[in-house]
C-alpha cells in the first residue's frame, strides 16, 4: 500500500467515525449505510477535494450524497 492509498484509507475511516458519531450510529451501522449508497467509493474517488474540508462539512456532504442516491432509487 503506497502513501496515497494509506491516506485514503485513513480518510475513509475518519469519515466513518465522524459520520457515525454525528448520527449516533455504531461503526457497523455506518459502514452498512455507506455500503448501501456507495459512499466509500465516492470518498475514495473524490479524496483530493474532500479531505481538505471540515468534519461538519463532510457529514453534511455525505448526507447530501446519500439523499441524492435515495432520490435516484425512488
Amino acid at each position: 500500500m503506497n502513501k496515497k492509498e494509506k491516506d485514503i484509507a485513513l480518510f475513509v475511516a475518519f469519515c466513518i467515525e465522524e459520520y457515525g458519531a454525528a448520527k449516533q450510529m455504531t461503526g457497523e451501522q455506518t459502514i452498512d449505510r455507506f455500503s448501501q449508497y456507495g459512499v466509500i467509493d465516492y470518498l475514495c474517488k473524490c479524496f483530493e477535494p474532500l479531505h481538505t474540508q471540515s468534519r461538519q462539512w463532510l457529514v453534511a456532504e455525505i448526507d447530501e450524497f446519500i439523499e441524492d442516491r435515495k432520490n435516484k432509487e425512488a
